[in-house]
């Protein structure tokens, strides 16, 4: 058995067999990998399949041309025999003519003189076609000629020539003569293009990994010049396909490398002996790149055809103008009004490397006409996106590290409010001296800190920073649905200070000396005039400094800086100076990116304060923070000198700062909502908090919750909102108890104690509230305080109560309703229902519940 080919011979013959049988290669062959050793071997047997069908033409050639002179032999006995037929057919006619002849012998005579037109006819379409085809043949053979002579134009037309008359034989495309006319034309064919494709390589040379680019128009040793090569070229239809593959090869050699402005280096662009290369290295100016393209559009006019240079301007070049535009010219637009200077000088340079190129005859330069065109409102474009990209930067970063602010606010306030105030339990700062001492209202303003300062030390605070006074977003605007129902105090009894009585010497000082208030009824005073007794005096006020801190994080100052440099850049284009510059008309547009960096604030931010521990309550902070920032921004705007009018007209922050603050209480608001949403569940949910398994393990998870919240807020509010957002989760707990309490259907006795002892583990949230954790009443015990929990826990006192209630008898709580204060929180019907619930239906509970039901106000409407 013979040895198996080699994978080479073998893949030779399945090319060859393609390409003399059109038959496909078996599977087995198909799969042998092509490497470089096979191509030779390959190319080889192509070579020899070629070499072999080119002899059995010639010998086809010679077979046949004996057939040629035989049919032009007889051509000529043809002829003969027409010019008998014709002699014939006068006879046959003249014979006709005469009466005698008989009727079959006429019929005779037609069927003969139709058949000899046929033949007549058909000899004439064989004379026609063989003239056809020796005509095709003297043509290729004149084709030959002129390949063989170098004369490859000439060549073409008389190829084209050849398909012409080719055409016009009118024989079957299956006659073995047209067949082998047809194979002979597409040979001359092929090696007419292997001249041109010779030709253009020889004449293009792009050496993409050594980056060098040499085109020649002609050389010596070659007939031909390139534009002859590119006619040629046209007629295979392969101009536009080369042209393409050619700027390709340009691009990756030279331009690619040159355009990279990524790169640590660029290379720069030479012309040198009819060659385009890169070498060397160049800075990355915008002239500078300019300056190289211009060497290579202008080394490409010089040496391509024109219509290489029209193909190339119209389908190949918008391309790379795209990306000048998009990569190397918006690069250098500056996100500010600096280096103005420097981008109108690109703006100029674009538009002179624009000229010139039209000039050189390139055309679809509308990328950098309209970039240039489109300058400012790139610049604006610019500005913006770096703007809107620097918020989202610095919230990516995280919160960093808290700042202590301050906030100072100055309120006028009467005698009255301030023994209010007093009663209440705020006691005076440091700064202050009492009532009598505020003479001066500039001189009782404590000296203001800066808005970074640190957190002043303990016992500096002002006492009445408890009451919320000077706080952005307080209890009104903060979170309106709680601050509106003002919660209900527990009346508390404050001894009255006898006029005579002295001072104690211990460290309890009554709150109130520090104010002065009360020193008018003080007869030892001898410094205080007695006021001028009127039937109506005028109440006295003075002017009160409210203070507060709080935290802000590290975000609110980059976006407040970022604000003021564009406001700054923006009245700077107002000026006169700037009236002649490109970008004076994007004064507007520079005006608005605050407001658009505000709302990507807004947007973005909840993202990034979220997940921080306290971070909405931050998120709070900041807003206010920007908002009052801006506010004082503004004001001092619309009063400086040095801007005109037109700067201090165009800034509009009014509408950013009230979103930034509906923005704030939405915050806020929604953190409370998802802290009650978190309380409510740990409590039952839905279900009744006194049937749950283990309420007493739900209430505990409750208030838990609520401390280590207060916990985590108190370093970040302030503390007027800090007493408010655990007061309202405080108030949530309670709420949430006396509901479920007063939906029960009976309460026993032993019940109603089980539910007075979880009534007092909520009350441990009084902790929260005590004074002495406010700095204020310091000294005393804990069982001495009063706990301001009622204050902002509207339901506090109700939840006291309605223990007081579980745990008495009838009679005390026809006490309580009567002489004490349920009256105050609960109304009649809820009293009855927990009546009814708590105690067996006789005389004396329908007598109780008459008497409640009668007496609606027992303590009055003034109550």
């Amino acid at each position: 058995m013979a040895a198996a080919e080699p994978p080479p011979a073998q893949l030779a013959q399945a090319l060859v067999d393609f390409s003399v049988h059109g038959s496909f290669p078996e599977d087995s062959v198909s799969k042998l990998p092509l490497d470089a050793a096979s191509l030779p071997v390959a190319i080889k047997a192509l070579a020899d399949a070629k070499a072999k069908l080119q002899a059995e033409i010639h010998a086809i050639n010679e077979e046949t041309a004996d057939g040629v002179r035989t049919w032009q032999a007889n051509a000529q006995s043809i002829q003969d025999d027409i010019l008998r037929s014709k002699a014939l057919a006068a006879a046959i006619v003249k014979a006709s003519e005469a009466p005698t002849v008989p009727g079959h012998t006429v019929d005779e005579i037609e069927a003969k003189a139709d058949f000899l037109i046929r033949e007549l006819n058909y000899n004439s379409q064989v004379k026609e076609a063989l003239r056809g085809i020796r005509t095709v043949n003297r043509t290729l053979d004149e084709v030959e000629q002129a390949r063989d002579e170098r004369r490859i134009l000439d060549a073409l037309h008389l190829l084209e020539k050849s398909w012409t008359e080719l055409d016009k034989i009118s024989v079957s495309r299956s006659c073995r003569a047209i067949r082998l006319l047809d194979i002979r034309a597409f040979e001359l064919k092929s090696d007419v293009h292997q001249v041109f494709d010779h030709v253009w390589n020889a004449l293009i040379n792009v050496d993409i990994k050594n980056q060098r680019v040499s085109i020649s128009s002609t050389r010596e040793d070659e007939t031909m010049s390139l534009e002859d090569a590119v006619i040629g070229l046209k007629a295979y239809k392969e101009v536009d396909q080369r042209t393409s593959r050619l700027w390709q090869d340009i691009n990756q050699a030279v331009l690619l490398p040159r355009l990279d402005l990524a790169a640590d280096t660029v290379p720069g662009i030479h012309t040198e002996d009819g060659a385009l290369e890169i070498r060397g290295s160049t800075d990355k100016s915008i002239p500078s790149l300019f300056a190289d393209l211009e060497r290579v559009f202008s080394f490409l006019v010089q040496r391509l055809p024109p219509d290489l240079v029209e193909t190339i301007s119209s389908t190949l070049l918008p391309e790379t103008m795209d990306k000048i535009t998009s990569v190397w010219l918006d690069s250098v637009v500056p996100s500010s009004l600096q280096d103005m200077n420097h981008f109108q000088d690109v703006i100029a340079a674009t538009k002179d490397f624009a000229a010139r190129l039209a000039a050189m005859g390139f055309s679809n330069l509308g990328a950098l006409q309209e970039w240039t065109e489109n300058a400012p409102r790139v610049w604006l474009s610019k500005c913006r996106e770096a703007a809107l990209d620097s918020v989202r930067v610095k919230l990516s970063g995280g919160l960093g590290a808290p700042t202590r602010v301050e906030k100072v606010e100055k309120q006028m306030v009467s005698q009255s409010e301030g023994k209010q105030l007093v009663a209440s339990g705020a006691t005076a700062s440091a700064d202050d001296h009492g009532w009598g001492a505020w003479d001066d209202g500039d001189q009782a303003v404590p000296e203001e800190t800066n808005g970074g300062a640190d957190e002043p030390p303990e016992g500096d605070d002002d006492g009445t920073d408890a009451w919320g006074w000077g706080e952005e977003g307080g209890q009104e605007e903060v979170a309106p649905e709680e601050s509106k129902e003002e919660p209900k105090e527990e009346p508390k009894e404050v001894p009255k200070e006898e006029p005579n009585e002295s001072k104690p010497d211990d460290d309890e000082e009554d709150p109130s000396e520090a104010w002065g208030w009360g020193d008018e009824a003080a007869d030892e005073v001898p410094e205080v005039p007695e006021p001028p007794k009127t039937s109506q005096p005028e109440p006295q006020t003075r002017e009160l400094v409210l203070k507060e801190t709080y935290s802000i994080s590290s975000l609110p100052q980059p976006v407040l800086d970022l604000i003021f440099a564009i406001m700054e850049d923006g009245a700077t284009l107002t000026q006169d100076t700037y009236a002649g510059s490109p970008v004076a008309a994007q004064v507007a547009g520079l005006f608005s990116l605050p407001t658009l960096a505000l709302a990507v604030f807004r947007a973005v931010s909840p993202y990034y304060y979220g997940p921080e521990i306290g971070g909405n309550m931050y998120l709070y902070n900041d807003s206010v923070y920007l908002a009052e920032r801006l506010a004082d921004f503004a004001s001092a705007w619309k009063q400086r000198a040095g801007i005109s009018p037109r700067a201090q007209a165009m800034l509009r922050l009014d509408n950013d700062i009230k979103a930034l603050h509906a923005f704030a209480n939405r915050t806020y608001t929604n953190e409370l909502t998802i802290q009650k949403t978190i309380l409510r569940d740990l409590l039952g949910g839905s279900q009744n908090l006194i049937h749950t398994d283990d309420t007493s393990a739900s209430l505990s998870s409750a208030i838990s919750r609520v401390h280590s919240l207060a916990t985590a807020w108190e370093d970040v509010l302030a503390r007027s909102v800090w007493q408010q957002a655990v007061g309202a989760l405080a108030d949530a707990v309670a709420g949430k108890v006396v509901s479920d309490v007063m939906e029960l259907p009976s309460i026993g006795q032993d019940e109603a104690y089980e539910i007075a002892a979880l009534i007092a583990k909520v009350e441990e949230l009084d902790e929260l509230f005590l004074p002495s954790r406010f700095g204020v009443g310091e000294g005393k015990g804990k069982e001495e305080e009063v706990p301001m929990t009622a204050q902002f826990a509207g339901g506090w006192l109700r939840m006291k109560y309605l223990s007081e209630v579980l745990q008495s008898n009838l009679a005390e709580v026809r006490f309580l309703w009567a002489e004490g204060e349920l009256s105050l929180y609960f109304t009649p019907e809820e009293v009855v229902d927990l009546v009814l619930v708590s105690f067996e239906d006789n005389p004396r509970t329908k007598e109780a519940i008459r008497e409640i039901r009668g007496n609606v106000r027992p303590l009055g409407e003034g109550r």
